[in-house]
């Protein structure tokens, strides 16, 4: 008897139904399928997030059977069988089968099949190639799939070399899924083949990498996927700058001690021992945001304002200066890579003791300046500098009027 899903509330949701039922009236009942993700989670007992649905029917017939049932989509690769159904506010992606007619590592074309057996085959891992009708029936073309994810191998779909030279992406991915799903010893033959065709990855562009890289580094703990990588060398190639895996695996443990989230661009920063200079440059070539790009170059730059013996009153001022993001990113780093023990205690309560802190604003503006007789022009800068020094050497003071009485202070001793 086949294996069959317990009932999903993602297979019962109205939005996935309305689109299985909706290709159904061309595809017949056997002609959609869920495939990928959603089959796997929901087989080990993970979060499902995303719902993908295979299908015979080719890129236009699947456009026109959403089309007649009243079903939003758009074409997010119809030359790969992509179409992307919008139903209810949410998004189902649609594949129709295939099978590779040419790959060169990078692209892929593909022709296609209506045959379930060759659309597994061209897929990379044997626990990705499980299938599950509407009704949660499994379908296991490669006899394995279902074996692995609940035994956490990841082990590619016939040949790992094969696989590979299609696209080099499935090196990353191979780790990617370990982090997030293997146990136990790894599949030797997948693992040499990416040892072996690791270079293959060169020919990636940077934003494939760095999608795989921050993803793997978002799992719940991906320290045994990292050094898997290391060892195989691979993280050499994709990451040169990952000199300290000792830091990263200190900081994983300390996210987990303190059930603080995974973190995955500061995981990154972990592994990059490098200066500001070198995080941006990092992050140039991964094609990071402006804005990762400016918290990784923050959080690696080194500050001797942070050390575990911090008063509260450092701590308030270094947020002050750096912001809250930039101060527990130094804080977390600096943690991490300091030596275990005692001190711990003292790393622990600096970042709840920045965030219990609400940042005041300067209680002083330039129209404030001026009226106490400071002339319009340079001389309000320089004398709001000296007022905000004092207010912030003084612990932030709320009391405006001592501010205020600062304010004379400094004006009277200016020379205009």
């Amino acid at each position: 008897m086949s294996a069959v899903l317990p009932p999903q509330p993602w297979m019962a949701d109205p939005a996935t139904l309305a689109v299985i039922e909706a290709l159904a009236v061309d595809a017949g009942p056997e002609g959609a399928r869920f495939v990928g993700g959603c089959v796997r989670n929901t087989l080990i007992g993970a979060p499902v997030t995303d719902v993908d649905i295979a299908t015979v029917l080719t890129p236009p017939k699947v456009q026109e059977a959403l089309k007649k049932a009243g079903i939003a989509y758009h074409l997010t690769g119809e030359a790969h069988g992509v179409v992307t159904a919008i139903y209810m506010h949410r998004l189902i992606e649609i594949t129709t089968l295939r099978r590779d007619v040419e790959t060169d590592g990078r692209h892929a074309v593909v022709a296609f099949t209506t045959d379930w057996k060759q659309d597994a085959e061209r897929r990379d891992f044997r626990l990705n190639a499980i299938y599950a009708d509407v009704g949660g029936r499994l379908y296991d073309p490669t006899g394995e799939g279902i074996a692995d994810a609940r035994a956490g191998r990841v082990v590619f779909v016939g040949d790992p070399q094969t696989r590979i030279r299609e696209d080099a992406l499935r090196v990353l991915r191979f780790f990617r899924f370990r982090a997030w799903y293997g146990r136990g010893e790894p599949d030797r033959a997948s693992l040499a083949a990416c040892a072996a065709l690791k270079d293959f990855t060169l020919r990636l562009s940077a934003e494939r990498v760095a999608k795989e890289l921050l993803t793997l580094l978002a799992a719940p703990d991906p320290r045994a996927a990292v050094r898997l990588m290391a060892e195989a060398g691979v993280l050499e190639v994709i990451l040169p700058e990952a000199k300290d895996l000792a830091r990263f695996e200190s900081l994983v443990a300390i996210e987990s001690e303190q059930f603080l989230g995974e973190d995955a661009l500061l995981r990154l920063a972990a592994l990059a021992r490098v200066g500001r200079a070198g995080a941006w440059a990092l992050a140039d070539r991964l094609r990071l945001s402006g804005a990762q790009k400016s918290r990784l170059g923050e959080a690696v730059s080194p500050d001797a304002a942070i050390v575990s013996w911090m008063s509260p009153k450092a701590v308030r001022q270094s947020v002050w200066r750096l912001g809250l993001e930039a101060f527990c990113d130094k804080v977390m780093l600096a943690w991490a890579g300091a030596e275990r023990g005692a001190a711990a205690v003292q790393w622990r309560a600096l970042p709840p003791m920045a965030r219990s802190w609400p940042r005041p604003a300067f209680p002083l503006s330039g129209e404030e300046i001026m009226a106490a007789g400071v002339p319009r022009g340079p001389l309000v800068g320089k004398v709001m500098a000296e007022v905000e020094a004092w207010w912030i050497d003084n612990d932030f003071p709320s009391d405006k009027l001592a501010v205020i009485e600062r304010l004379k202070a400094v004006a009277q001793g200016m020379a205009y």
